[in-house]
């Protein structure tokens, strides 16, 4: 997978990854991959905002996934930053290659450089490949998560 690039996402990317968010079954549940303007109007709030880092991993210049990553500081443990990772999703044809871990490696460093002290993630509960996937590369369940839909 060396000649895989790790780059920030660009307008040109949007339709690549929300066919890939759409791409499995909660995914074709809540994404519209035929009306792609509520995405555009989204990716432009993501890029004017330093704090986010939406990422895709390029190889033969096609997207093969992404990551979104956000930097949130804040007052709790001494004043700590944190950073959130989200929206890891991998194209179907590059899933159980080893792209999935360089996309959270590359977070890890990121955060890491940003100074975090501090990663986290969630992932729905139906989803038990990605929760073991989460796990073997060290993540821990360590608290309950709860969301409200409005």
């Amino acid at each position: 997978m060396s000649d895989l690039e790790i780059r920030r996402a660009t307008p040109a990317d949007v339709p690549a990854i929300v066919a890939m968010l759409a791409d499995d079954p909660l995914g074709a549940q809540r994404e519209s991959p035929d009306d792609l303007a509520p995405y555009f109007a989204a990716f432009e709030r993501v890029s004017a905002d330093p704090h986010q880092h939406l990422v895709v991993a390029v190889r033969d210049g096609q997207v093969m996934g992404t990551v979104h990553l956000t930097i949130i500081p804040g007052l709790s443990r001494r004043g700590a930053t944190r950073s959130l990772i989200e929206a890891v999703r991998i194209h179907a044809e590059a899933r159980g290659s080893g792209l999935g871990t360089r996309l959270i490696e590359w977070a890890i460093a990121e955060s890491r450089r940003r100074n975090c002290v501090l990663v986290q993630l969630t992932s729905d509960a139906s989803r038990t490949d990605a929760l073991r996937f989460y796990e073997r590369l060290g993540f821990t369940a360590s608290h309950v998560g709860f969301k409200m839909a409005l």
